[in-house]
C-alpha cells in the first residue's frame, strides 16, 4: 500500500490516540508501506510505531536501477553548488523547525529518546548538529577536496589551454548504501556530506532509531532533493547484506563483529566501516585543571558516542584522579529518557543487567572506584545506566579497549617510558601537558585519527571537521585528465 510521504503517522505518538503511527520506507515512489512490519518499542517495552520492513528482492531490484541512472551531481544537469547548498540549508531548517511526518520536532526528540534511551536534551542536541551539518556540508566536501584537482563536473580549468592536462575529482560510484546505527542520533550527520558529493544515498534504518532518519530524509525531500535521490529501506539484519552490497558503496556501523566482518573484505562492494572508538585521554603533570572537561568526555552526550572518551591515561596520581573523576561522574542524574534533567542513557532492564554483566567480567582484575552496581531500576522496565570508574595498574591492560554504552571509563597510570603506544587505537587521542614530540608521535602513529588539547571535550566536532576523515576520501578520487 502506498502513502504520500507525509501521512505517516495516525495519531501522534506517545497520546494513546488510537491506533500505531506507521514509518513507511521511503523509496523512489514515495513512500512504501509493506505487509511486513515489526513493531518499535521504547525502552520500557512499550509500542511507539509500526516499521515497514522492505523485501530484499525489492532493495536488490530498486539499487540496481539507482546505481545505472546519471549522478544527480552538483554541477551537473543544471545543478549549481550555490542551488545544492540551498537545498541542504532549507532541508536543515526544515528537519529542525517543521512538521514531517505527522512529528513536530518536540514529539519527535521525545519519541527518539524513548526508544533509544538517549536523553532528551542529548537528541536535541544532535538535531541540531544534523542542521547545522546541513547548513554547511557543501563548503566541507569542498574543503576536503585535493588543491590540484577540478570540482566534480568540471573538465578544464579556466586558466589552462585546450588540451592541458588537468586533474578531476570525480565520484567511486553514484550510489552510497549506509546501515545506520542506533546508538546516537547524530549518526546521521556522517552521511550528508555523500549528497553535497553528487551521490544518491539509500540508508537502513537502526531498527533502535527508525525516526530520525525518516524525518531528514523528509526534510531532505522537502527541501527539493528527489525521491530518487535520498531513501530509506528498513529491513532486517539478514536483508540489510542486499542494500550493502547493492550499493556501489556502502558506509557501515556497527561493533567489533560487524567492523571485522566488512574491514576483512566481505563484501564485493568497497565499505567504510564506522566501529567503536576507544577514545582516549591522557593527562601530563598536574590533572586537576583539566579534571572538568575529561569528566565531560566521558559523561557528555549521555555517554553514548563514539567520540566519548572511554580510558584516561594519567602521569601522577591515577588513584587521586580516578576518585575525583568517580566524584564528578556521581553527579549525573538518572531518570527516564524524556525528562529534562536526565543525563544517563537507558536500556531495557533486562537489557541493562546483561552490559552490567559484561562490565563485570570485563572489570576482572581491575579496582572498582564507582559503579560496582550500575543499574538504575526506574520501575516501568527500563533502567538507566549510572557511571562506573575503574582502576587499572597497566596502561597497557586490555580493559583500556573495553567501551561500553554508557558513561564507563578506565584509569591508569602513564609514564614518559610508555610513550605514544598505549594510546593506538583510537578515534580521538586527548592530550594535556604534551610535549612536542608527544604530540608529533601521536600524530604519526596511524591508527590515531584525530588529536585535541584539552581545551575542549572529545566529542567537540564542529561540521568543518573531520570525524574519521572526510567522507570524501572515501568517496572519491583524483584522474589525471589529458588530452581530450
Amino acid at each position: 500500500m502506498a502513502t504520500a510521504p507525509n501521512d505517516v503517522a495516525t495519531a501522534p505518538p506517545g497520546t494513546g490516540g488510537g491506533a500505531l503511527p506507521f514509518i513507511d520506507a521511503l523509496v523512489p515512489a514515495g513512500a512504501y508501506r509493506t505487509g511486513r512490519r515489526e513493531t518499535v518499542r521504547d525502552v520500557a517495552g512499550e509500542p511507539l510505531a509500526e516499521l515497514s520492513l522492505v523485501p530484499g528482492l525489492y532493495i536488490a531490484r530498486t539499487l540496481d536501477r539507482l546505481r545505472r541512472e546519471p549522478a544527480p551531481s552538483a554541477g551537473e544537469q543544471g545543478r549549481s553548488p550555490a542551488l545544492l547548498a540551498r537545498r541542504l540549508r532549507a532541508a536543515g531548517e526544515a528537519f529542525a523547525s517543521d512538521t514531517l511526518g505527522g512529528l513536530t520536532p518536540k514529539e519527535h526528540d521525545r519519541l527518539v529518546a524513548r526508544s533509544t534511551g538517549v536523553p532528551v536534551s542529548v537528541v536535541r542536541a544532535a538535531t541540531a548538529t544534523i542542521a547545522d551539518v546541513l547548513a554547511k556540508v557543501v563548503d566541507t566536501a569542498a574543503g576536503a577536496r585535493p588543491r590540484a584537482a577540478l570540482p566534480p563536473g568540471r573538465r578544464q580549468s579556466p586558466n589552462t589551454g585546450a588540451g592541458a592536462g588537468a586533474v578531476v575529482w570525480r565520484r567511486r560510484g553514484r550510489l552510497l548504501g549506509v546501515n545506520a546505527s542506533g546508538n546516537h542520533p547524530a549518526v546521521h550527520s556522517l552521511w550528508l556530506e555523500a549528497l553535497a558529493l553528487g551521490y544518491r544515498v539509500a540508508v537502513r534504518p537502526s531498527r533502535r532509531d527508525p525516526f530520525t532518519p525518516h524525518r531528514l530524509v523528509l526534510a531532505l525531500r522537502s527541501g527539493g532533493f528527489a525521491d530518487d535521490e535520498v531513501l530509506t529501506l528498513p529491513c532486517d539484519h539478514g536483508t540489510a547484506d542486499e542494500l550493502v552490497g547493492g550499493s556501489d558503496l556502502a558506509m557501515v556501523f556497527g561493533g567489533d563483529a560487524t567492523v571485522r566482518r566488512y574491514a576483512g573484505g566481505g563484501s564485493r562492494t568497497p565499505v567504510l566501516t564506522q566501529g567503536p572508538g576507544r577514545v582516549k585521554v591522557l593527562v601530563r603533570g598536574r590533572w586537576e585543571p583539566y579534571l572538568d572537561v575529561v569528566a565531560d568526555s566521558v559523561g557528555g552526550l549521555g555517554g553514548v558516542s563514539c567520540l566519548n572518551a572511554t580510558a584516561v591515561l594519567v602521569e601522577h596520581d591515577a588513584r587521586g584522579f580516578a576518585e575525583a573523576l568517580a566524584e564528578r561522574l556521581a553527579a549525573l542524574r538518572p531518570g527516564p529518557p524524556e525528562q529534562e534533567d536526565a543525563q544517563l542513557p537507558c536500556l531495557p532492564l533486562a537489557e541493562a543487567r546483561r552490559v552490567e554483566d559484561a562490565l563485570r567480567r570485563g572489570a576482572a582484575g581491575c579496582e572498582p572506584v564507582l559503579g560496582d552496581t550500575v543499574v538504575h531500576d526506574l520501575g516501568d522496565g527500563s533502567a538507566a545506566l549510572r557511571p562506573a570508574v575503574h582502576l587499572v595498574d597497566d596502561p597497557t591492560a586490555e580493559q583500556l579497549g573495553l567501551e561500553l554504552p554508557f558513561p564507563c571509563v578506565w584509569v591508569a597510570p602513564w609514564s614518559p617510558d610508555h610513550g605514544a603506544a598505549p594510546l593506538r587505537g583510537s578515534l580521538v587521542v586527548g592530550v594535556a601537558g604534551g610535549n612536542t614530540a608527544l604530540v608529533d608521535a601521536l600524530l604519526d602513529e596511524p591508527s590515531i585519527r584525530n588529536v585535541y588539547g584539552l581545551d575542549r571535550p572529545t566529542w567537540w566536532l564542529p561540521p568543518e571537521m573531520p570525524h574519521d576523515g572526510y567522507l570524501a576520501e572515501f568517496l572519491m578520487r583524483s584522474t589525471a585528465l589529458a588530452g581530450i
